[in-house]
């Protein structure tokens, strides 16, 4: 992600723009970053995660959405795209064009992202109350990482490695690391 050489935008402001543009732009606190393609690993993964969602809360009251669909983190002044993300809120259900209240958000992790996602865009996420489950699944190796907010509110790592199945507790789904990796190559089983 590369910030553009633009003028400081309000969020109001980069939502009009946003809706012109041919590509995609995250928004945080007045600067605009546009949004760099995928690889195949990273869209397969994607793919796999939305299908496994989808599938699990059909005829539930959630929604799954995938890659255009942003958030809002009205906390930290900011507008993001998550790869995958679930919202259970009727409120939620009324917008068209954002979200306010993810429950699980999902990043595929990119070389050029990962510390981003682990971190600014983490501390940015955090701030959603609605927010049960952050994960982040590495493009390179079978690993999963779930942050899982506890019930004092703090957020608990649950790594996921070969051989194990991946909890998302948040929509009570368990998924096989080879559900979420499938036809997802190169990737390695090194830890």
């Amino acid at each position: 992600m590369t910030a553009l050489k633009k003028p400081h935008f309000s969020a109001q402001d980069y939502l009009v723009w946003e809706v012109e543009q041919t590509e995609k732009h995250e928004y945080l606190a007045g600067e605009v970053f546009a949004m760099a393609g995928a690889s195949d690993a990273h869209v397969t993964i994607s793919g796999n995660i939305f299908m496994a969602l989808r599938n699990h809360l059909r005829g539930k009251p959630c929604r799954v959405y995938i890659a255009d669909m942003k958030v809002e983190v009205a906390r930290a002044d900011a507008f993001f795209y998550p790869d995958v993300f679930v919202s259970c809120s009727t409120t939620d259900a009324a917008l068209a064009d954002r979200k306010r209240e993810p429950l699980l958000l999902v990043e595929v992790l990119s070389p050029t992202t990962a510390s981003y996602d682990r971190g600014a865009k983490f501390a940015s996420y955090r701030q959603l109350e609605s927010l049960h489950e952050y994960v982040l699944i590495d493009t390179e190796r079978l690993a999963v990482d779930v942050f899982r907010r506890d019930t004092s509110g703090h957020w608990v790592l649950y790594p996921y490695g070969p051989g194990e199945a991946v909890e998302l507790a948040s929509v009570d789904l368990t998924l096989s690391l080879a559900q979420v990796y499938e036809d997802a190559s190169p990737v390695t089983a090194t830890a």
